[in-house]
């Protein structure tokens, strides 16, 4: 099957890419050429890579076609954020293509209002930003057009993505680093709210298993969405509880309010915080499962554990010794 990958050389596509030529599949990969995949691997040798800029061709309106001139089995689009965009590809496609793959956001739902969170919710709860308005926006286009008889569509919505390469989000809802120095230390960590809110982080490599699942059972994909995260959520506590456990500690948290909280961070935390825990996302993965075959290898905890250890072997995470693995690892 021929497969075009678009933002291949980013977290997913760097775990993506390789499975897909593993499997035999011929793969285009379409980035900007600005970067270089997060990990080499030597399938990155049988692809075709096509540096293109999408949000330049979008505005000139010479994307579609140019996504179109590949006569695809499939289309990864692994960087769409806006339905004009999302359309612009679709008309284009629709007779030069057999599937598109859209990749999501779990930001396209708003507060939970039930958990775990299911596909059929999505519009149980408005989602809080443009970002996850425009992916909610997204993947209504896509279901209308496959169940108007149009283009075979799919959308995989991941949750927060993790794995070597790249920080990860913590305990706390946000990238501050300092938040693992002082579970490290056994320092007072002030957490907002009561530590009862949960976030669901899932490994890049899952991700990528979710999307070839998609492409090789098309039957089954066809015009559905599907959350892809991990097999459970992680609470605050129960996060910041484990982590303090790599290093050999117990957590000391203390709860506070957000004013007091937003005092001793920076306004980016405090936003990235917000943004994470007042969504309280927990969500359900036993649709793709029945009809995907999807089987997460990581728990949340050990996802997040492997990109720490990547982290730390480079010198990139100050912490008083490499973390030591407690209870957490990959399925086997």
């Amino acid at each position: 099957m021929k497969i075009v990958v678009i933002g291949a050389s980013g977290h997913i596509g760097t775990y993506l890419v390789p499975r897909l030529v593993r499997v035999g599949h011929e793969v285009v990969a379409v980035s900007r050429g600005m970067a270089n995949a997060y990990l080499d691997a030597p399938e990155w040798n049988a692809v075709t890579q096509v540096r293109a800029d999408r949000a330049a061709e979008d505005a000139a309106g010479t994307w579609g076609p140019r996504v179109a001139a590949f006569a695809a089995d499939a289309v990864i689009d692994l960087i769409c954020f806006t339905p004009d965009s999302a359309q612009h590809t679709v008309d284009h496609l629709r007779g030069h293509a057999g599937h598109l793959v859209h990749c999501g956001s779990i930001w396209r739902y708003g507060v939970s209002h039930k958990v775990p969170i299911t596909e059929s919710q999505a519009c149980a709860a408005a989602p809080l930003d443009e970002y996850g308005r425009a992916k909610r926006d997204i993947a209504e286009l896509l279901q209308r057009e496959s169940r108007s008889g149009g283009l075979t569509t799919t959308s995989l919505h991941p949750g927060h993505i993790v794995g070597p390469g790249w920080e990860p989000i913590g305990p706390l809802g946000n990238l501050d680093p300092t938040v693992w120095e002082q579970l490290a230390r056994g320092d007072v960590l002030q957490i907002p709210g009561s530590g009862a809110e949960a976030m669901h982080h899932v490994h890049a490599d899952d991700v990528a298993q979710a999307f070839e699942l998609a492409v090789s059972r098309r039957e089954a994909a066809a015009g559905e969405d599907f959350n892809i995260v991990s097999p459970a959520a992680l609470t605050v506590r129960g996060f910041a509880e484990i982590a303090a456990g790599w290093f050999g500690r117990e957590a000391n948290l203390r709860s506070v309010g957000w004013e007091v909280f937003s005092a001793a961070t920076s306004a980016e935390n405090v936003v990235a915080s917000r943004g994470h825990l007042e969504r309280n996302h927990s969500f359900s993965i036993d649709k793709a499962r029945q009809r995907l075959g999807y089987a997460p290898r990581y728990e949340s905890d050990a996802a997040v554990f492997e990109a720490l250890t990547w982290l730390w072997e480079r010198g990139r995470l100050e912490v008083p010794a490499a973390p030591a693995l407690r209870g957490a690892g990959a399925r086997e």
